[in-house]
């Protein structure tokens, strides 16, 4: 076989196993196709596994959550915090106090009655509640953000029953006070294992109010 028809061979190969992958995947740049949209930007995950801040953030996560309850639940259709609810968040409150390295975030649920457009509002309402109440209890707001609620698209029971347990929201450790002088000399391990003291008294405590409603939702 002549050196020409050995090339033209190859070449037809080559053709044909282009024509058979994804030319969208083809044509783009390399590594787009690591962001799916559900887990922010590659490059910025990548820097944190590497220097470490991701897997602090999920241990401290972890002892948070361990420690203290992360959720309160709400009275349908309602935002207010009740009894309950406020005991839970002072007890937030105190452990978020004693940690003002670490950012929080606040997010938002709703049981399935109602709309999807009202319950994405009343999410939000909740996580806005809670957010309020710890500010009072003495954390600062810098450090909280209130997230888009997530409605009612994740429930905890799957029910389209009036349902509490999901109608809630849960707090979470969610990055680092940016220029935190601990942080920025990667003292981690001084952080995660600081004491938590559990005796703290806080401030008064701030009941939150209730909040009209137009249309029902849970």
């Amino acid at each position: 076989m002549t050196l020409k028809i050995k090339t033209l061979l190859v070449g037809a190969s080559a053709l044909a196993l282009v024509a058979c992958s994804d030319s969208s995947s083809f044509d783009s740049e390399a590594g787009a196709f690591i962001d799916e949209g559900g887990f922010g930007n590659p490059t910025m995950n990548n820097t944190q596994i590497h220097n470490g801040d991701l897997t602090f953030l999920a241990n401290l996560n972890q002892r948070f959550s361990s420690e203290v309850p992360t959720q309160v639940t709400f009275p349908f259709d309602e935002a207010t915090l009740d009894a309950d609810a406020r005991a839970i968040l002072n007890e937030q409150a105190n452990w978020i106090r004693q940690f003002p390295e670490i950012r929080f975030s606040v997010y938002g649920h709703t049981d399935l009655v109602g709309s999807n457009a009202y319950n994405q509002a009343l999410g939000q309402r909740r996580a806005n509640a809670v957010v309020n109440y710890l500010v009072s209890q003495g954390v600062n707001r810098s450090r909280l953000k209130a997230l888009v609620s997530f409605g009612e698209t994740r429930p905890v029971i799957d029910t389209q029953d009036r349902e509490r347990r999901n109608r809630r929201t849960v707090t979470e450790v969610s990055g680092m006070v940016e220029n935190a002088p601990m942080v920025l000399h990667g003292k981690y391990a001084q952080i995660i294992f600081r004491d938590y003291v559990a005796s703290a008294v806080p401030p008064s405590r701030v009941s939150g109010g209730g909040i009209a409603a137009i249309e029902s939702g849970g």
